[in-house]
């Protein structure tokens, strides 16, 4: 059984909307998602004994959300990642987006997908939200219709993201949650130990751009094919933590991508998705400015992220998988996170 509860989180400024939150409970797990660019903003799970712990980094109020923050939670798009220089050109045609992440566009733009309000929409186990994306909406061409829709199954909760256009347009949805098993508010995730299911990654430049080569993990820092310590993989390998795409099966159907487990709580979670990547993010840039739920201090590798997506910058990679959404068309992709203990 899941229960759904909804309740008021906040005003916006200048009666720009009421903000609302949406609690989902099943025997096993309880996620807070808001109105607010559909925003994972808790998520309880018990450890192996019994005791719940918030799992996801993010704020108490809204105002938390408002102010300038690494995408806690929220869903991205219309394109997420990063488009190099902010350009891309579609049937002859240049297309000039937000400059917002060095020389590059990322995640959707100045006011993205996480930065708007949507129009929910209370199902018997979970919440779903809609908004019309303009055309011309932070450069993008084409009126977006989109729907994302957030679904409890026990220890699983499903996001599932559709989108339609009346124009040709890339369109690349993700959720950006933060997750630290140990609980929110942990200082770091050195003792997680990831698995990520990926024969292939994604290089990149030192603005983050990935540089077109597909380059097998096999002895590389990349190679998590078996599970890793986090921690001490960042020192084997002398890295400052992981912001890359990982190349996963290019099949349509749902399949296997990512496995955290942390031995301190039992906690695992377990990540399958019809996309084709995914952005492993270790928190590099969290950096202690921004506090959090309970007084939680965010600092660097405090929280990781298993962004389910289409590879970055394929606007402008011809041989990355397609990204372009026709009219006619439907985009329907799912993501699955599913919590347990072992």
């Amino acid at each position: 059984m899941v229960s759904v509860t909804r309740t008021v989180f906040g005003d916006l400024p200048l009666g720009a909307g009421t903000v609302e939150k949406f609690q989902l409970q099943s025997d096993l797990l309880r996620v807070d998602i808001i109105s607010w660019g559909c925003t994972i903003t808790a998520l309880e799970v018990k450890d192996r004994q019994g005791r719940a712990s918030d799992v996801v980094l993010g704020f108490a109020e809204l105002e938390g959300y408002l102010q300038k923050q690494p995408y806690f939670g929220a869903v991205v798009g219309r394109v997420a990642n990063r488009i190099a220089k902010g350009t891309f050109t579609l049937d002859g045609k240049e297309y000039k987006l937000a400059i917002n992440n060095g020389p590059n566009s990322l995640h959707g733009g100045l006011r993205g997908f996480d930065k708007v309000l949507w129009t929910p929409r209370v199902l018997s186990n979970g919440v779903q939200f809609s908004r019309v994306s303009p055309d011309g909406e932070e450069g993008y061409p084409g009126e977006l219709k989109v729907w994302v829709t957030y679904t409890l199954d026990g220890g699983e909760l499903m996001v599932n993201y559709r989108a339609q256009t009346n124009q040709t347009t890339p369109v690349n949805l993700t959720n950006h949650s933060y997750f630290n098993l140990a609980g929110q508010g942990s200082p770091n995730i050195y003792d997680h130990e990831v698995t990520i299911e990926a024969d292939a990654f994604l290089p990149v430049d030192e603005t983050l751009i990935p540089t077109g080569e597909v380059v097998p993990v096999q002895g590389t820092a990349f190679d998590m094919r078996k599970p890793v310590e986090l921690g001490k993989r960042l020192q084997e390998f002398h890295i400052s933590g992981f912001d890359h795409n990982f190349c996963l099966k290019g099949s349509k159907e749902k399949h296997f991508c990512a496995r955290v487990h942390h031995a301190g709580s039992s906690r695992v979670l377990e990540v399958y998705t019809t996309q084709p990547g995914v952005q492993f993010y270790t928190g590099n840039f969290l950096d202690g400015t921004l506090k959090g739920k309970s007084g939680a201090v965010y600092s660097k590798h405090s929280g990781f992220c298993l962004e389910t997506q289409n590879w970055p910058d394929a606007v402008n990679q011809p041989h990355f998988p397609p990204v372009l959404l026709r009219p006619g068309e439907e985009y329907d992709h799912t993501t699955w996170f599913k919590f347990s203990v072992a």
